[in-house]
């Protein structure tokens, strides 16, 4: 095709004799490049007028593909329009090697696109929306990491092949990689953190002690899994904040994972009241408010006095919801709920000092004035007169 066409513009060439090689070639790359960019502009719009639900798969891809599709049209118009040019010999083999250059890095582009695509395909089923969502975190989580190393190397690859197409290049690597020695060693060092953190990212891929959307506290702070990169996590803290941690922390040190094994949360609830609470009595509002909730999922129910101390009995409500943002809603609805309903109908029992007066009665043969240091006709020691010499 591509011979095809290069005869058609030297046909029409061949008609314009007026007009010099160079200027038609020039023209035929701009004229070549505006058609393609024109017909792409219109597929695009074309998708773009469509409804949402209209092969979204189909549209994601083709917007991967966008930049791919134009890198190709300039290489394919160059390869035809660049005859046109006369080039002398020595620069025509350069432009030879660019070329050779330029089409590894489109093959490598084609590669990338294509296990791009491939995992978008795979994960494409997955719902992270639902409550039971472990299945679709874990595969979003392993995509997520091999995507990330599958771009790496390709990128690697790529560059590498590209760059050994130019003999000059293709000997310093070889005296590079020859003499690596001492440096290789150094940069191994230096590199160190680095790979441990890739190698990190490859092992949480396929072991999962964490996935995307997981509430965990690590270094005493709780929050969500909001993204998970090459060498470091994002902890999106209940406060809004964002914590950095690097991969390889996360193999070297212990840290808790509420949703390790499900979405599911079992919270707990504390309160402190005194010994004359009835806890019958606050069990039956406890279950009233936990079934009338919204945010509880039905499983699991219990309160429980748990400790008791000298002034107050500690008295625990278990309640279970779908995931750890529910579980949280659900705990400060009972919090409130109960405490109004122990301060509204049994205000004794909230907590409180209790101090008791203790009388001591006067040693036998001592009078209640003396038992006290003073009479009762007498003031304070300080208000005494002394008696004259």
């Amino acid at each position: 095709m591509r011979h095809t066409l290069r005869e058609y513009l030297q046909q029409i060439a061949g008609f314009l004799p007026w007009i010099p090689d160079w200027v038609f070639g020039i023209a035929a790359f701009i004229g070549i490049v505006a058609a393609g960019l024109a017909l792409q502009g219109a597929i695009t719009r074309f998708l773009t007028k469509r409804p949402a639900a209209w092969h979204p798969f189909g549209r994601q891809s083709w917007n991967k593909t966008r930049g791919l599709m134009r890198f190709m049209l300039v290489l394919f118009a160059l390869s035809l329009t660049l005859p046109f040019l006369n080039l002398p010999h020595d620069i025509r083999d350069e432009v030879r090697k660019i070329f050779l250059a330029l089409a590894v890095v489109q093959l490598g582009w084609i590669i990338g696109v294509i296990a791009n695509i491939g995992i978008d395909r795979y994960v494409y089923g997955f719902n992270v929306d639902v409550a039971d969502n472990l299945m679709a975190r874990r595969a979003l989580t392993q995509m997520r990491i091999v995507r990330q190393a599958v771009n790496v190397m390709i990128a690697l690859f790529t560059a590498g092949f590209a760059l050994m197409s130019f003999d000059s290049v293709r000997q310093y690597g070889v005296s590079l990689f020859a003499s690596a020695g001492v440096a290789g060693i150094v940069a191994g060092l230096a590199a160190r953190p680095l790979f441990e953190n890739l190698i990190a990212g490859l092992q949480l891929a396929f072991t999962q002690p964490l996935r995307l959307g997981d509430a965990v506290v690590i270094n005493n702070e709780f929050g969500t899994v909001e993204e998970i990169g090459s060498v470091y996590i994002v902890i999106r803290l209940w406060d809004w904040r964002r914590q950095i941690v690097p991969l390889s922390y996360i193999f070297t040190n212990p840290f808790v994972n509420w949703t390790r094994s499900t979405a599911a949360i079992l919270g707990s609830v504390m309160f402190f009241f005194d010994y004359s609470i009835d806890v019958d009595d606050l069990r039956a509002e406890a279950e009233r408010l936990v079934k009338g909730c919204e945010f509880w999922d039905g499983q699991v129910f219990n309160l429980q006095v748990v400790d008791s101390t000298e002034t107050a009995l500690k008295i625990r409500v278990l309640a279970s919801a779908a995931d750890s943002g529910k579980s949280a809603s659900l705990g400060a609805y009972l919090r409130e709920k109960l405490i109004a309903y122990v301060r509204e109908h049994n205000p004794t029992a909230l907590p409180r000092n209790r101090q008791e007066a203790i009388s001591v009665a006067p040693a036998a043969g001592q009078s209640a004035g003396q038992s006290t240091g003073q009479s009762a006709d007498r003031g304070p020691p300080s208000a005494q007169v002394p008696p004259p010499n």
